[in-house]
Protein backbone atom coordinates (compact mmCIF):
# COMPACT_ATOMS: atom_id res chain seq x y z
CA UNK A 1 0.00 0.00 0.00
CA UNK A 2 1.29 3.46 -0.75
CA UNK A 3 1.71 6.14 1.95
CA UNK A 4 -1.94 7.75 0.26
CA UNK A 5 -3.54 4.79 1.09
CA UNK A 6 -2.58 4.48 4.51
CA UNK A 7 -3.23 8.20 5.14
CA UNK A 8 -6.55 8.98 7.11
CA UNK A 9 -8.70 11.05 4.94
CA UNK A 10 -8.46 14.48 5.47
CA UNK A 11 -10.83 16.75 7.58
CA UNK A 12 -13.16 19.25 5.31
CA UNK A 13 -11.93 22.58 4.98
CA UNK A 14 -13.50 25.17 6.91
CA UNK A 15 -15.50 28.23 5.51
CA UNK A 16 -16.46 31.18 7.81
CA UNK A 17 -19.41 32.99 6.41
CA UNK A 18 -20.20 36.67 7.79
CA UNK A 19 -22.53 39.07 8.54
CA UNK A 20 -21.42 40.78 5.78
CA UNK A 21 -21.96 37.79 3.23
CA UNK A 22 -18.40 37.37 2.59
CA UNK A 23 -16.90 33.58 3.16
CA UNK A 24 -13.67 32.93 4.56
CA UNK A 25 -11.40 29.92 3.74
CA UNK A 26 -9.52 29.25 6.61
CA UNK A 27 -6.98 26.62 4.92
CA UNK A 28 -6.00 29.44 2.56
CA UNK A 29 -6.42 32.29 4.58
CA UNK A 30 -8.69 34.46 2.06
CA UNK A 31 -11.60 35.75 0.93
CA UNK A 32 -13.89 33.29 -1.44
CA UNK A 33 -16.58 33.71 -3.53
CA UNK A 34 -19.68 31.26 -4.28
CA UNK A 35 -17.75 30.70 -7.57
CA UNK A 36 -14.45 29.62 -5.85
CA UNK A 37 -16.55 26.78 -3.60
CA UNK A 38 -18.05 25.97 -6.97
CA UNK A 39 -14.95 25.19 -8.22
CA UNK A 40 -14.06 23.25 -4.87
CA UNK A 41 -17.15 21.23 -5.50
CA UNK A 42 -16.18 19.90 -9.14
CA UNK A 43 -12.13 19.83 -7.66
CA UNK A 44 -13.24 17.12 -5.27
CA UNK A 45 -12.40 19.34 -2.35
CA UNK A 46 -14.32 18.88 0.99
CA UNK A 47 -15.43 21.56 2.76
CA UNK A 48 -18.00 22.47 5.77
CA UNK A 49 -19.83 26.11 6.07
CA UNK A 50 -20.55 27.99 9.30
CA UNK A 51 -21.95 30.70 10.48
CA UNK A 52 -19.48 32.54 11.72
CA UNK A 53 -21.66 34.20 14.67
CA UNK A 54 -23.22 31.50 15.74
CA UNK A 55 -21.46 28.35 14.56
CA UNK A 56 -24.13 27.21 12.83
CA UNK A 57 -23.55 24.66 9.89
CA UNK A 58 -24.70 26.17 7.18
CA UNK A 59 -23.45 24.01 4.28
CA UNK A 60 -26.63 23.32 2.88
CA UNK A 61 -28.13 26.41 2.30
CA UNK A 62 -24.37 27.62 0.42
CA UNK A 63 -24.74 24.73 -1.79
CA UNK A 64 -28.36 25.11 -2.61
CA UNK A 65 -27.20 29.15 -3.41
CA UNK A 66 -24.64 27.95 -5.50
CA UNK A 67 -27.03 26.09 -7.34
CA UNK A 68 -29.34 28.60 -7.70
CA UNK A 69 -26.65 30.50 -9.01
CA UNK A 70 -25.57 28.21 -11.57
CA UNK A 71 -29.00 27.84 -12.57
CA UNK A 72 -29.58 31.40 -13.21
CA UNK A 73 -26.48 31.95 -15.40
CA UNK A 74 -28.42 30.72 -18.33
CA UNK A 75 -25.94 28.05 -19.52
CA UNK A 76 -26.95 25.01 -18.43
CA UNK A 77 -29.98 24.25 -16.51
CA UNK A 78 -29.75 20.77 -15.32
CA UNK A 79 -32.96 20.87 -12.87
CA UNK A 80 -35.96 20.74 -15.51
CA UNK A 81 -38.90 22.54 -13.84
CA UNK A 82 -41.76 19.75 -13.55
CA UNK A 83 -38.25 17.96 -10.82
CA UNK A 84 -38.42 20.83 -8.81
CA UNK A 85 -42.21 21.44 -8.66
CA UNK A 86 -41.98 17.85 -7.43
CA UNK A 87 -39.15 18.47 -4.76
CA UNK A 88 -41.25 21.20 -3.33
CA UNK A 89 -44.48 19.30 -3.35
CA UNK A 90 -42.43 16.85 -1.06
CA UNK A 91 -41.28 18.96 1.74
CA UNK A 92 -43.48 18.62 4.54
CA UNK A 93 -45.12 15.24 3.30
CA UNK A 94 -44.75 12.28 5.44
CA UNK A 95 -42.67 10.85 2.30
CA UNK A 96 -40.05 13.72 2.06
CA UNK A 97 -37.88 11.50 4.49
CA UNK A 98 -37.40 8.90 1.54
CA UNK A 99 -36.21 11.59 -1.27
CA UNK A 100 -32.91 13.10 -0.08
CA UNK A 101 -31.95 9.16 0.19
CA UNK A 102 -33.32 8.26 -3.49
CA UNK A 103 -31.36 11.21 -4.83
CA UNK A 104 -28.40 10.58 -3.50
CA UNK A 105 -28.71 6.34 -4.75
CA UNK A 106 -30.09 8.02 -8.11
CA UNK A 107 -26.74 10.56 -8.56
CA UNK A 108 -24.00 7.77 -7.02
CA UNK A 109 -25.38 5.74 -9.82
CA UNK A 110 -25.51 8.63 -12.71
CA UNK A 111 -21.99 9.52 -12.01
CA UNK A 112 -20.96 5.84 -12.23
CA UNK A 113 -21.42 5.95 -15.52
CA UNK A 114 -20.46 9.20 -15.63
CA UNK A 115 -17.11 8.27 -15.17
CA UNK A 116 -17.18 4.97 -17.52
CA UNK A 117 -18.43 7.69 -20.29
CA UNK A 118 -15.29 10.21 -20.02
CA UNK A 119 -13.39 7.12 -19.76
CA UNK A 120 -14.47 5.54 -22.98
CA UNK A 121 -14.17 8.66 -24.60
CA UNK A 122 -10.03 9.46 -23.30
CA UNK A 123 -9.28 5.37 -24.33
CA UNK A 124 -10.49 6.15 -28.01
CA UNK A 125 -7.86 5.27 -30.53
CA UNK A 126 -6.96 6.44 -33.80
CA UNK A 127 -10.30 8.25 -34.07
CA UNK A 128 -12.07 4.95 -33.43
CA UNK A 129 -14.43 5.91 -30.31
CA UNK A 130 -16.96 3.79 -28.70
CA UNK A 131 -20.29 4.86 -30.15
CA UNK A 132 -22.12 1.24 -28.44
CA UNK A 133 -21.00 1.44 -25.18
CA UNK A 134 -21.39 5.25 -24.67
CA UNK A 135 -24.78 5.53 -26.03
CA UNK A 136 -25.87 2.33 -24.18
CA UNK A 137 -24.92 4.48 -20.97
CA UNK A 138 -26.92 7.33 -22.17
CA UNK A 139 -30.25 5.12 -22.72
CA UNK A 140 -29.60 3.67 -19.39
CA UNK A 141 -29.29 6.75 -17.60
CA UNK A 142 -32.26 8.23 -19.81
CA UNK A 143 -34.73 5.31 -18.86
CA UNK A 144 -33.27 5.22 -15.10
CA UNK A 145 -34.50 9.15 -14.63
CA UNK A 146 -37.88 8.71 -16.47
CA UNK A 147 -38.37 5.48 -14.58
CA UNK A 148 -37.43 8.01 -11.32
CA UNK A 149 -39.75 10.36 -12.73
CA UNK A 150 -42.55 8.52 -13.42
CA UNK A 151 -42.66 6.60 -9.96
CA UNK A 152 -43.36 9.76 -8.32
CA UNK A 153 -45.64 11.26 -10.86
CA UNK A 154 -48.88 8.70 -9.86
CA UNK A 155 -48.80 9.94 -6.43
CA UNK A 156 -48.84 13.53 -7.46
CA UNK A 157 -50.61 14.48 -10.16
CA UNK A 158 -50.19 17.55 -12.44
CA UNK A 159 -52.64 19.49 -14.00
CA UNK A 160 -52.63 21.73 -17.31
CA UNK A 161 -50.54 24.34 -15.88
CA UNK A 162 -48.00 21.51 -14.20
CA UNK A 163 -48.76 22.67 -10.57
CA UNK A 164 -48.90 19.79 -8.37
CA UNK A 165 -52.15 18.50 -7.13
CA UNK A 166 -51.33 16.61 -3.96
CA UNK A 167 -54.52 15.47 -1.32
CA UNK A 168 -56.76 14.17 -4.32
CA UNK A 169 -57.95 10.97 -2.28
CA UNK A 170 -57.40 8.73 -5.11
CA UNK A 171 -53.86 9.48 -5.38
CA UNK A 172 -52.85 9.84 -2.08
CA UNK A 173 -49.65 8.41 -1.60
CA UNK A 174 -48.97 5.42 0.68
CA UNK A 175 -45.85 4.83 1.81
CA UNK A 176 -45.49 1.21 1.34
CA UNK A 177 -46.05 1.71 -2.74
CA UNK A 178 -43.64 4.34 -2.84
CA UNK A 179 -40.88 2.15 -0.84
CA UNK A 180 -41.59 -0.97 -3.07
CA UNK A 181 -41.31 0.83 -6.51
CA UNK A 182 -37.73 2.11 -5.02
CA UNK A 183 -36.81 -1.38 -3.96
CA UNK A 184 -37.47 -2.14 -7.73
CA UNK A 185 -35.48 0.84 -8.98
CA UNK A 186 -32.77 -0.09 -7.03
CA UNK A 187 -32.93 -3.57 -8.00
CA UNK A 188 -32.63 -2.30 -11.73
CA UNK A 189 -29.85 -0.39 -10.81
CA UNK A 190 -28.16 -2.88 -9.52
CA UNK A 191 -28.59 -5.28 -12.74
CA UNK A 192 -27.30 -2.53 -14.77
CA UNK A 193 -23.90 -2.12 -12.91
CA UNK A 194 -23.81 -5.76 -12.72
CA UNK A 195 -23.49 -5.83 -16.43
CA UNK A 196 -20.54 -3.56 -16.72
Amino acid sequence: MSEAQNAAPQAPITIKKYANRRLYNTATSSYVTLDHLAQMVKDGADFVVYDAKTGDDITRSVLTQIIVEEEGKGGQNLLPISFLRQIIGFYGDSLGGLVPRYLEYSMSSFSRNETQMRTYMQNALDGLFPFNPFEEMGKQNMAFFESAMKMFSPFYPHGADGAVRPGDPQTEPRLEDLQAKINVLQRQIEDISKKK
